[in-house]
């Protein structure tokens, strides 16, 4: 597996190339088997080093459904108060609901929470609890999965089977499938966002290097 072909930025080790992951149609070369990123976090962090003072700044950070791949990385971080919190997931230390979240108003400075909304009953009462929460320079990064061929979110609760939330939202729990009017639901919730397509600025080489996700855009949600 080793090689030079790719690099995961997470754990800066170089293999030949990225494992395959998905259930229905597995991607290749998609994720990383030491740190277990996949392309999505490969450019989450890029992104947070290149554009952002995460890695030097003191920060009070909560992660919503936190991934395993970032967990250890930063808690081991000096520079950063950070919280790890979901309703289900056994890696998170406080147990909550997104819709509700368990602290006062401008109690963090970063929030994320990525590939979340999806699966949500209300996702702006959710992306608003958020909002609420930042401080009033905070900021946030919330993606999830993204058809940008849509120009409307696809929603209709009469969809209930398994089977047909699979076909439609691409998984089988997911409530909805977002469009290019992510960003105005995002806003909805009062926010102020950003959309960045940092990715699409990089080199091509650089993009290959990390296998990162080509069309992916950042959501840089600011307190509203």
């Amino acid at each position: 597996m080793r090689g030079n072909k790719v690099t995961c930025p997470v754990c800066e080790i170089s293999y030949r190339k990225f494992l395959p992951y998905g259930r229905l149609n597995p991607r290749e070369n998609a994720l990383c088997p030491d740190s277990l990123s996949l392309e999505r976090h490969r450019l989450m962090w890029l992104y947070l080093k290149e554009k952002t003072p995460f890695f030097t700044a003191n920060l009070k950070v909560l992660h919503i459904a936190p991934e395993i791949c970032f967990i250890d990385k930063f808690k081991s971080m000096s520079n950063l108060d950070y919280t790890t919190a979901d309703l289900e997931s056994p890696l998170a230390e406080v147990k909550m609901d997104v819709h509700d979240i368990p602290f006062e108003d401008q109690t963090f400075d970063v929030v994320f929470c990525n590939h979340v909304m999806e699966h949500v009953t209300d996702d702006i009462k959710a992306m608003s609890e958020i909002n609420r929460v930042l401080k009033t320079e905070g900021w946030a990064i919330i993606q999830s999965p993204q058809d940008y061929n849509r120009e409307e979110t696809l929603e209709d609760s009469t969809i209930t089977d398994p089977r047909e939330r699979e076909r439609i939202y691409w998984q089988s729990d997911h409530l909805r499938l977002f469009g290019l009017d992510y960003g105005k639901r995002l806003e909805k919730a009062g926010f102020k966002v950003t959309e960045d397509k940092y990715v699409m600025e990089l080199p091509k080489e650089t993009v290959s290097k990390y296998a990162l996700p080509p069309n992916e855009i950042i959501y840089f949600c600011e307190r509203g």
